[in-house]
């Protein structure tokens, strides 16, 4: 039997004409979500996207034995999710210590008895075309993925001489410049876009592309992600049929409990004792396109 993992979404497969546009992704904590269902060198990575964000959107989007994939996949969080849920999924990964970890994540999943079948490609996703197998054009049911933010948003701290030391925040050296997430705003839309117009020729009639993306904060200002994720998309010529919220807080008792990263609280203090009135982001945007065929249906979806 596979492991059933239950994330409290706020939805399941026998209620997906719904269509909720809150997903309560953050009940349980990341660390929670993916203790013993990740490989302990995930935590590695400096931007993991919530497991039960990625479980939603299969689970939402898809049915069991559809394809989904990932061009940016990382440490294979939405492979995982997809082939617990007896879902196919491929992913591409730009570098190798991840997709090493990937395939490590893939393997571990299957031990644990997730039926579906899993893949990583290492290469660039802009060129998306030419490294997934040509039998899978027309074939994607579901993309997700998620841009990079760069190394001033992620990472992991501890006590260290004189303050706070911090690691694990970067994808590479940061000397590599062909990795989207050292490139200005401008320059990772454009490579997005990219990456999103390669996915497009992969997606079945009736495909659905979910990107998750949050606005961030650069010396004190807010850089508006989710908008150049929407352009990106309409510039590789995706329809955008939906916008989402998933939670990075949790619902207790009609209110939300958020579960902020240090650098957040440490910017948001910093802001306050300024007299600027910051507050903690506590949601990713969930943007959700087509490839402007006919979408599934609510009455498909429910069926």
């Amino acid at each position: 039997m596979a492991e059933h993992r239950a994330y409290d979404t706020g939805h399941r497969a026998d209620r997906r004409s719904e269509g909720l546009s809150v997903w309560a992704t953050a009940q349980s904590t990341g660390p929670v979500q993916r203790k013993g269902r990740y490989v302990p060198e995930s935590v590695r990575h400096p931007a993991r996207m919530l497991p039960a964000i990625a479980a939603h959107a299969v689970e939402h989007y898809t049915r069991p034995g559809e394809l989904v994939l990932d061009p940016m996949c990382g440490i294979g969080t939405t492979l995982v999710e997809a082939i617990h849920a007896g879902r196919d999924a491929v992913g591409v990964e730009y570098e190798s210590r991840w997709s090493d970890i990937a395939d490590a994540n893939i393997k571990h999943a299957h031990a644990q008895g997730a039926t579906g079948r899993g893949a990583v490609v290492r290469g660039d996703s802009t060129g998306i075309g030419s490294l997934v197998p040509a039998a899978l054009a027309g074939r994607v049911a579901l993309v997700v993925t998620s841009p990079p933010y760069g190394p001033t948003v992620h990472g992991l701290v501890r006590p260290g001489t004189g303050g706070v030391a911090k690691s694990d925040n970067a994808y590479n050296d940061g000397t590599d410049k062909g990795n989207l997430a050292y490139r200005d705003l401008t320059g990772l839309a454009d490579g997005f876009a990219q990456i999103l117009a390669g996915c497009a020729t992969l997606l079945k009639p009736g495909g659905v592309v979910v990107v998750t993306a949050r606005p961030w904060r650069k010396a004190g200002q807010l850089v508006d992600l989710p908008s150049a994720v929407i352009g990106a998309g309409l510039r590789a010529g995706l329809t955008p049929v939906d916008r989402c919220v998933a939670l990075l807080a949790a619902v207790r008792d009609g209110a939300l409990v958020a579960r902020p990263s240090f650098f957040q609280l440490q910017a948001v203090r910093k802001a306050r004792a300024t007299g600027t009135p910051m507050h903690l982001i506590a949601h990713e945007d969930v943007l959700v396109f087509t490839n402007g065929r006919p979408a599934i249906s609510a009455s498909e979806m429910a069926a």
